[in-house]
């Protein structure tokens, strides 16, 4: 089963924002992370409307960021990207008139949806700067279409 990986892509993608002086166009962020520009706008468009990033039309626009890093935490842009789900496993269908079924998707839900909140408490406690903190040793981004094998 295919991941979704859209939060992390994201997040990658907004990072090298932070670390790059002035805008990055879709197609410089599609190459940087093996995508379609397509792709790239269609999700920056959302981080807009939400307030994240700011586009900027024209010779030398792009997209910008929108607020500080420090501004913007994982459950921010998890929410901005749809919520989309958190578990690769889910309770079985097969048989929904069976008392037993009933019973395990009873305690499976209820533990499910323990562990989804627990966990996006803690996307809402880390911010983006935390994540840029872990790479602030490295070599701000000058050049993006260079700073990945493509």
């Amino acid at each position: 089963m295919k991941r979704d990986s859209r939060l992390s892509g994201v997040l990658h993608v907004l990072l090298h924002m932070a670390r790059h002086d002035g805008p990055l166009t879709s197609e410089m962020l599609a190459k940087a992370m093996d995508t379609n520009p397509v792709v790239i706008r269609r999700i920056m468009a959302g981080l807009r409307e939400s307030g994240y990033v700011q586009s900027e039309k024209g010779h030398g626009g792009g997209w910008t960021l929108a607020r500080p890093l420090e501004a913007i935490t994982l459950r921010d842009i998890y929410d901005a990207l749809g919520s989309p789900s958190l578990l690769a496993i889910g309770n079985r269908t097969e048989s929904p008139g069976c008392q037993v079924e009933q019973a395990v998707n009873a305690a499976l839900g209820e533990v499910f949806d323990a562990a989804e909140a627990m966990l996006l408490e803690r996307f809402g406690q880390v911010t983006l700067a935390m994540l840029d903190a872990n790479v602030s040793n490295l070599p701000r981004i000058h050049d993006l279409e260079h700073s990945h094998a493509v």
